[in-house]
């Protein structure tokens, strides 16, 4: 009789942390089945589309960027979780973000973060397209494993970029915020995207479709009167950090990567 109430006790345990670990991660604002971004997207490139070997091109030009700090910035852009991601928008928010001392921004912009992915990956299911390495061959900022779909068994696709999608939610949601800091938002969330197409993870059409997917939910997200709540709680929270916090270091080195604008002569690129 004792083994029975031991698996139960452990059974017990295990749904408390799968419970715990759902609590860290909240919904988001939008209902089942309210908005579809695919068909507000353009669909992804295919071979014989002239996007499709615009990508190629600009994959092969960017490759010449390698080592550079250009690239650094890339391949520290490549961190995804919150803790990078507040410690990426610290410069342009003008305040040193951490998920303690901004529970409340925080909790706002996993909530949007939510509804702007779960658009992105099913735009991905749809159009299938694949990774600008598996079609031509050329180093990337980040290992391939970080971009393999375990369940899947296969490499995940590319169009929209989901880090994009996260980045660009990010600038939008903390410009709601901080609207007085919209241009270094935007600025930096626009740097995030062209990351992805420099390190190579991504083509630089998926990163165009990861910001439009991001603006048109959010789009959606922005009238909801629970988003609108989050969003005055953030600023009166922000306004707090602001008076009494830390100031981000390195962000004049980081504003001149920012503005460095990310476009390669594609005729030279064969």
């Amino acid at each position: 009789m004792r083994r029975p109430m031991k698996v139960g006790i452990l059974a017990i345990a295990l749904f408390g942390a799968v419970t715990a670990v759902a609590a860290d991660r909240p919904s988001g604002y939008l209902t089942e089945g309210e908005f579809d971004v695919t068909p507000v997207l353009e669909p992804a490139p295919r071979p014989g589309d002239p996007r499709y070997e615009t990508d190629r091109k600009i994959f092969k030009a960017t490759r010449k960027m390698i080592g550079s700090e250009r690239w650094k910035l890339a391949t520290s852009d490549a961190e995804i979780g919150t803790k990078a991601l507040l410690r990426d928008f610290s410069c342009s928010i003008g305040a040193t973000l951490t998920e303690d001392n901004a529970p409340k921004l925080v909790h706002l912009l996993q909530r949007a973060s939510a509804d702007t992915a779960k658009q992105s990956s099913h735009a991905k299911d749809i159009y299938q397209r694949n990774r600008p390495f598996t079609i031509d061959k050329g180093q990337i900022c980040q290992p391939e494993s970080e971009l393999f779909d375990k369940k899947a068994g296969r490499m995940s696709y590319d169009y929209p970029s989901g880090h994009t999608t996260r980045g660009w939610t990010w600038a939008l949601v903390l410009t709601a915020v901080a609207p007085e800091r919209a241009q270094l938002l935007l600025e930096r969330g626009r740097a995030y995207g062209d990351s992805r197409f420099i390190c190579g993870a991504h083509n630089e059409s998926a990163v165009e479709a990861g910001m439009q997917s991001a603006s048109a939910t959010m789009a959606v997200v922005s009238t909801k009167a629970d988003y609108q709540a989050d969003v005055a709680a953030a600023r009166a929270e922000l306004a707090q950090l602001r008076s009494s916090g830390d100031k981000p270091q390195a962000c004049e080195a980081e504003a001149v990567l920012v503005r460095q604008r990310v476009m390669p002569k594609l005729n030279a690129a064969r």
